[in-house]
């Protein structure tokens, strides 16, 4: 035990004995806050961040960046310690996957910046595994800190890939850090870089881990860095069960906290309920589900939450939490775009590291390959909720580069919009990053039908899904209800059950990821986002009208919505 606790409970004790020669008095006496308990009271903060992807740098509005957070941070902890605390720096995973200037190096540039800021864990998030294993493992031996999961195992050793928890020395009190990851990650993450690990289920796995922790004595608290999501009431629709059912299934006592990520959003209350609503520089009060704070500071390191702890009567006290905005900006009544709170300077060293790995990753992007008359609609709650323009282009794209008759494309693939001007090779690999190759297979009509059967009728959920397909060449209706659907045309040959039709998809999809059926087909060998840059270079200037989705192509039967299920 610690000289910190035996000190805190000495002076617990003494103040319950004197409150015991006045029973009367026995709630007056024991302490109700930090400041009278005294010595018996601990203080400490947690910073924390999550689904980083691949933002290094600073917007092109000045706003986030690793930079300007790493002066935040440091501002953060003289605070603390000037205030008698310590503090520890927590990342909720998703470090991969979102920027080219990133995705062409591998994240170094990220992993290098975590380093230089000194992060103390990270939880794996699904996108970590975007990449094949050696990079992943390139990228733990660059960080120089853990990167923590308790339910992913290898396979072949059945051993855990990662280390499931680390104990951290915080003000004197043992604080032990469980990592945990989404068990969905074994069907979105890439197949082909998945196929040697076990995801399992994170809530048994944690109780496993506290009652060792417990059995060993090696905490004080134990608190849980996640990359699964925090769904409103534990409401997690196509989602695996998030934080909420997490803290929900733990003994009310054994888990302290929940610093999480993957839903990239800032996970404020207002009251008992979840605020969608919230707006940066307000307050923010974190969740609080069986006796378990949590807390979720929305992407991009666009925040830092700031969570300052108070420990005493052996009870975990939160005395306050903010979400700190980073440089973020809004536009004012003249359409300016002005900060909302004060102005962080961006530290010095970092920024010229994190520079020179930004002038590398740009050396490429440059190139203009074309130009849109419109906005081609990629944003997440718009593609995974209906057909898009930038659906049809990419959709479009695949089947043309291979002669198919019809093109299925997953909208967890399609990560941003192309804005109305110039387009880059840059906007290409924002908006497909993965590298996931294009398949061709041959199957008969009846046996398509069967195929949409399931690809057609994913539940979206209230924020949407990424296995909502994007779909080229095919009309069709489809009954929610029943998950079934009723082929009208394929490339205008109309549709027969005993002919056959060639389709496109993605390679990630076509081994199963998405919970699509798992086909056999044609590798092809063609890289997405080559495919869309050839398709748009070749073109030049993109019509947006020519890809506007068709209405009545694609038909919604026994739905809350006309543009998907939602049931």
């Amino acid at each position: 035990m610690t000289n910190k606790l035996v000190k805190g409970l000495l002076a617990t004790a003494v103040l319950a004995a004197l409150a015991g020669c006045n029973s009367s008095d026995d709630d007056n006496n024991t302490p109700t806050t930090c400041a009278e308990a005294g010595e018996a009271c601990t203080k400490f903060t947690v910073l924390h961040t999550n689904d980083n992807h691949g933002r290094f740098f600073e917007n092109k509005y000045g706003e986030y960046g690793m930079a300007a957070r790493k002066t935040l941070i440091d501002q953060i902890r003289a605070e603390v310690e000037s205030e008698g605390g310590e503090s520890i720096l927590l990342s909720g995973g998703d470090i991969n996957t979102g920027v080219p200037e990133s995705d062409l190096q591998d994240a170094r540039p990220d992993f290098v910046g975590m380093n230089l800021i000194g992060y103390d864990a990270m939880a794996v998030g699904n996108h970590e595994f975007d990449n094949p294993l050696s990079v992943v493992d390139m990228q733990r031996e660059l960080a120089n800190f853990p990167m923590l999961a308790a339910n992913i195992y290898n396979k072949e050793t059945g051993e855990r890939y990662f280390d499931a928890y680390k104990v951290f020395n915080v003000n004197g009190l043992r604080i032990a850090v469980v990592g945990l990851t989404t068990e969905d990650t074994a069907k979105i993450a890439n197949p082909e870089y998945i196929g040697g690990l076990e995801f399992t289920d994170p809530k048994e796995e944690l109780k496993q881990v506290i009652k060792d922790i417990k059995a060993a004595d090696e905490a004080d608290l134990i608190f849980a860095t996640t990359h699964m999501g925090h769904y409103a009431n534990g409401a997690h629709g196509n989602n695996a069960p998030g934080d909420v059912a997490l803290a929900r299934a733990m003994t009310e006592g054994d888990l302290a906290a929940v610093i999480g990520g993957h839903s990239q959003n800032p996970v404020c209350m207002e009251g008992d309920e979840y605020d969608p609503a919230y707006e940066a520089g307000g307050e923010c009060k974190p969740d609080v589900q069986n006796g378990t704070y949590i807390m979720q500071a929305h992407e991009w390191g666009k925040y830092v939450g700031q969570a300052d702890f108070e420990y005493f009567n052996g009870a975990l006290h939160l005395a306050s939490y903010q979400l700190i905005p980073v440089n973020l900006k809004k536009k004012n009544e003249d359409g300016e775009r002005v900060l909302i709170g004060e102005a962080i300077t961006p530290d010095a060293t970092v920024l010229e590291i994190m520079q020179q790995y930004q002038d590398k990753g740009q050396e490429e992007l440059g190139e203009v390959i074309g130009s849109t008359d419109g906005k081609l609609e990629g944003d997440r709650e718009v593609v995974r909720n209906q057909q898009t323009n930038l659906g049809q282009l990419i959709a479009q794209a695949q089947r043309t580069k291979v002669d198919a008759d019809f093109a299925v494309m997953n909208s967890g693939g399609v990560r941003d919009s192309i804005e109305t001007g110039d387009i880059t090779y840059k906007d290409v690999l924002t908006v497909q990053p993965f590298g996931n190759s294009i398949t061709l297979s041959t199957l008969t009509g009846a046996d398509i039908v069967e195929y949409m059967n399931v690809v057609a009728t994913v539940d979206v959920g209230e924020t949407g899904s990424g296995a909502y397909p994007q779909l080229a060449g095919i009309k069709m209706d489809v009954d929610c209800e029943a998950k079934t659907v009723t082929i009208n045309d394929i490339n205008g040959k109309g549709f027969d059950a005993s002919a056959t039709y060639t389709f496109t998809v993605p390679s990630y999809n076509a081994a199963g990821g998405d919970g699509y059926p798992v086909l056999d087909p044609v590798m092809t060998g063609y890289v997405d986002a080559e495919v869309m840059y050839t398709f748009i270079k070749d073109r030049g200037a993109i019509n947006t009208a020519d890809f506007e989705p068709v209405t009545g192509d694609i038909q919604f039967l026994n739905s809350n919505s006309s543009s998907a299920c939602k049931l």
